[in-house]
């Protein structure tokens, strides 16, 4: 693994529409999640921590000067990192438990993350470099060891149903279940303006059906619904961002692979 440390740990870009894309460059891509800062009049949005490897709070000081509430869409390792760091943590229902779970320390590997089976997996699902080998090409700080690495337990605040609205005082995004990449995966909805923050319900890539939390068949009722959204631009939980159009021949190839 490469000993260079880090200059920062995070990028960021803003947006239109008070959206904020934050990333970990020195992640691998397979594992790089998207972070989304969403500025608020009265309180802020996080949707997604990343990896939890360097402190995303301290990061995010300069974008969030009032109460921020930290919305995890799963609770797969590489989206909740940085959760324990906020007050105000929330998930869907049937994720909660994993989510304030105690996790035993790993390496900070393929190998470890996925196991041999899972990494066979990934490489069926579309991710040739799913292959042994390190999750990070730097170090967060000097004495960091990678090699005994813990995904911090949150303490959830508020458990997610279908429909719940979450309010910023001048924006509101309702919670959609989007189950089928796990259980308790879900979305976020702003109606006013077309825009869905999707998690790994559905991005730009591969997506992925076939792990133990892993559900084909509510993942086509999923897609079927995202279909009849009106979208306009959809946040993922990786890659860039996109539009209506890709967002149905994203959709249209998954259901004509699962669907015959």
């Amino acid at each position: 693994m490469s000993v260079e440390i880090a200059d920062r740990w995070f990028e960021m870009k803003r947006l239109a529409d008070d959206v904020t894309w934050l990333w970990e460059p020195h992640v691998i891509p397979l594992m790089r999640c998207n972070i989304w800062h969403i500025r608020g009049r009265d309180r802020d949005l996080l949707v997604d921590t990343g990896m939890g490897v360097a402190s995303l709070a301290d990061a995010t000081r300069h974008l969030i000067d009032k109460p921020v509430k930290a919305v995890a869409t799963h609770t797969h390792g590489d989206h909740i990192g940085g959760h324990h760091e906020f007050a105000e943590c929330c998930v869907h229902a049937l994720e909660a438990a994993d989510f304030e779970r105690t996790h035993e320390p790993e390496a900070l590997t393929v190998e470890a993350y996925f196991g041999d089976a899972g990494m066979r997996r990934m490489r069926e699902a579309g991710y040739a470099d799913c292959v042994p080998g390190p999750l990070i090409t730097a170090l967060p700080h000097a004495g960091f060891d990678p090699g005994r690495f813990v995904v911090k337990p949150a303490k959830v605040t508020q458990r997610l149903e279908e429909g719940q609205v979450l309010d910023t005082g001048d924006r509101r995004f309702e919670v959609l279940h989007l189950p089928g990449h796990s259980p308790g995966s879900i979305g976020l909805w702003e109606a006013a303006t077309g825009t869905l923050f999707s998690g790994d319900a559905i991005y730009d890539g591969p997506l992925l059906d076939q792990f133990e939390d892993g559900d084909i068949p509510a993942y086509i009722r999923t897609m079927k619904r995202l279909r009849d959204l009106p979208v306009r631009v959809v946040h993922g939980g990786h890659e860039p961002s996109f539009g209506r159009d890709r967002m149905i021949a994203i959709i249209d190839a998954y259901l004509a692979a699962r669907e015959g």
